[in-house]
């Protein structure tokens, strides 16, 4: 294909798309499957806040240890990681409910 026949084929799809002819997909997902997708989820989220939790605990733990040793230790970006992963947890939710409502 030469170029002329690609831009031809983007001008036609974006001016398709612009007329507002862009496909709305309707949420059609049984009761059932999404009561049980929404118990994992939350399951997951739990997992995830508890698994945050312990990571600050334990980091904190080691800061302790290797401070009380006289250990220097790269704890701090193991700190920031580990507030980086409960950031993500937190926000996964309202993020991708953002993007998808």
């Amino acid at each position: 294909m030469s170029a002329s026949m690609y831009q031809a084929a983007l001008y036609k799809a974006a001016t398709y798309l612009a007329d507002g002819n862009v496909p709305q997909p309707k949420g059609n997902a049984p009761d059932a499957l999404t009561g049980k997708v929404t118990t994992v989820l939350g399951i997951a989220a739990w997992a995830g806040t508890a698994a945050g939790v312990a990571g600050v605990l334990i980091t904190g733990s080691m800061m302790a240890l290797s401070v009380k040793r006289g250990e220097s230790s790269e704890h701090m970006s193991r700190l920031g990681m580990v507030l980086g992963g409960c950031v993500l947890v937190a926000t996964a939710g309202p993020l991708i409910q953002f993007v998808f409502a």
